[in-house]
């Protein structure tokens, strides 16, 4: 698949999917007149990594937990780091919803007083 192609599927721009190559985290082969060609997971992989960063890891991160994906095992070192992620974000989450508690209870008595 092209690249204007994982571009559009994935919701991102040739340039980030440029970046994500220079950074390690996506790969791809060339076709005989040199441009790219992905596999058909990428746009699924892309996908992944914009969830990542919206939870807040870094490129160095993804390429570190990648092999994890990519194998399906972890070392102790990796286990770790990804335990640490995990309830990094579990705690992000948590102030989301308190967040969204408060909301709720301002619009709720925004309600009472117009009625």
């Amino acid at each position: 698949m092209r690249i204007g192609e994982v571009a559009r599927r994935s919701g991102v721009s040739v340039r980030a999917l440029r970046y994500y190559e220079q950074q390690g985290l996506l790969a791809s082969g060339r076709t005989s007149g040199g441009q790219r060609d992905y596999d058909d997971d990428a746009v699924g992989r892309v996908r992944f990594f914009q969830q990542l960063y919206a939870a807040g890891l870094s490129s160095r991160r993804i390429a570190e937990l990648l092999p994890c994906v990519d194998t399906g095992t972890t070392t102790a070192e990796q286990r770790a780091m990804l335990d640490d992620e995990r309830a990094r974000i579990a705690g992000r989450i948590a102030e989301l919803h308190a967040a969204l508690g408060r909301l709720d209870e301002i619009i709720t008595a925004a309600d009472a007083r117009r009625a």
